[in-house]
């Protein structure tokens, strides 16, 4: 049977998306187009409406071509009355429950195998009353099949390594807390085992990701033996690993990188780990973050970036901004603006607010979409203008650059040790290895460099 498979959202979401793949090839199936697929597999992301609107659209046209239709992710967690109404018989895998695809992939082989033309309810299906079909739902309170599954990648030389679920906090707007549900962080011996094999297949680069990396370890019992474990440490273990490749540490929170904030820089020290920090402030208005339930002030973002900038001055920076959250003024924006103009991010992911049901601010009154389409484009020129004018101040510069995949159609990728991405089109070059290389031109998305 031929699957098309698909997938939305976060690096999380896109490491469950590497094991589904995975399990589609060891179980015998065959990728296919949209077009030619007996079967839609749909790894769903509900942060935004746009894209839950995308996905209700996907399901529903491929139950009415009589497509088979399994919808994995985050979406049935908090929002199954929706694609229940766009697809009735559209089969459900729960976020934590990865493990399960397969067996539901060979329930539906079985079905069709054994009758073409046979309805749904005679291949063993769970059956009410009234004889009608009732699609298969498969959850799990535990996350199943996270670590140490085989993969296929997406690019051949990076691992995205899932090292929790979940998260401890409640953003006022946040639905993956709904969805994921409480912290669960996986066993720090299980991770590394994980990253080792990684490692053995090839993998040059290595990517922590969960819903927030510094949050490792929060979970643990103090009567456990993990109890003194945090991010620190495990990327202490990480780090001890042989082999030459580099890792990518994922998004973290102000409120849980300031717990453990020294130890997290010294970690930050060793040269397999890039200096790249992902800290999403989200707003620089104090009353926008009160309503946002994001414990934190802007003094606390503000320390916790002087900490890494006095360690690492070339570290890059990439944050996340809402703008057009409920009540926010003008005057909030502005903030957000001059704290972009101060530090200048090399990346931020602009969003516009988009209310969630189930959350706190769902209730709340929003603000015009004119207001959050200007704002989003104000904000976005400025960033671009900030992010040329920051590159072209490196051009000329030689740095040890570490090459990270080949490129789409001829030479390299390569990372500078703060992850800032370097262009090197020349032969020879392979994954892994470490050259020098001059900055010859800065474009809006990468550098260009050349062998010196």
């Amino acid at each position: 049977m031929k699957i098309y498979f698909e997938t939305f959202g976060c690096s999380a979401n896109q490491a469950s998306a590497e094991t589904m793949r995975g399990i589609i090839k060891n179980a015998g199936f065959e990728f296919s187009n949209e077009a030619d697929a007996d079967i839609y597999i749909c790894n769903s992301c509900t942060v935004k409406y746009t894209t839950e609107q995308k996905i209700l659209h996907k399901i529903r046209t491929f139950g009415e071509r009589g497509k088979d239709v399994i919808v994995c992710g985050c979406m049935p967690e908090v929002q199954l009355d929706l694609i229940l109404n766009a697809n009735p018989e559209a089969h459900i895998v729960g976020v934590r429950s990865v493990n399960g695809l397969e067996d539901l992939l060979q329930k539906i082989a079985a079905k069709n195998k054994s009758d073409p033309t046979a309805t749904k309810s005679d291949a063993g299906f769970v059956i009410n009353s009234a004889d009608d079909y009732v699609p298969v739902r498969i959850s799990s309170k535990v996350p199943e099949g996270f670590l140490n599954l085989p993969k296929i990648r997406y690019h051949d030389n990076i691992h995205i390594c899932q090292i929790s679920t979940g998260c401890r906090f409640g953003c006022s707007y946040c639905i993956v807390r709904l969805a994921r549900g409480d912290l669960v962080s996986f066993p720090p011996e299980e991770i590394v085992e994980d990253v080792k094999t990684a490692v053995s297949e090839g993998c040059s680069e290595i990517w922590l990701t969960s819903q927030d990396d510094s949050q490792y370890g929060m979970d643990f019992s103090k009567d456990s033996d993990y109890s003194k474990i945090r991010l620190p440490e495990l990327l202490r273990q990480i780090t001890e690993i042989p082999g030459d490749f580099k890792i990518r540490v994922g998004m973290m929170n102000p409120f849980s990188i300031l717990p453990i904030l020294p130890e997290l820089v010294d970690a930050f020290n060793h040269p397999k780990i890039y200096k790249f920090l992902h800290i999403p402030i989200q707003s620089a208005s104090e009353d926008v973050l009160k309503s946002m339930n994001r414990h934190y002030s802007m003094g606390d973002v503000d320390a916790v970036i002087a900490a890494f900038k006095d360690q690492f001055p070339d570290l890059t920076l990439f944050t996340d901004i809402i703008v057009g959250f409920c009540g926010e003024t003008d005057s909030d924006f502005e903030k957000t603006i001059e704290w972009v103009q101060k530090y200048k991010p090399d990346k931020i992911n602009i969003s516009k607010y988009s209310p969630r049901p189930g959350t706190k601010a769902f209730p709340l009154r929003n603000l015009d979409s004119r207001i959050l389409t200007a704002r989003s484009r104000d904000l976005t020129e400025i960033t671009d203008r900030l992010k040329q004018e920051t590159k072209n101040e490196r051009i000329g510069k030689v740095e040890d650059v570490f090459v990270s995949k080949y490129g789409k159609e001829s030479g390299v990728l390569a990372r500078t040790s703060d992850y800032k991405p370097v262009v090197l089109n020349e032969k020879g070059l392979k994954p892994g290895m470490t050259v020098k290389a001059r900055i010859v031109e800065a474009t809006p998305g990468y550098f260009i460099g050349e062998l010196v």
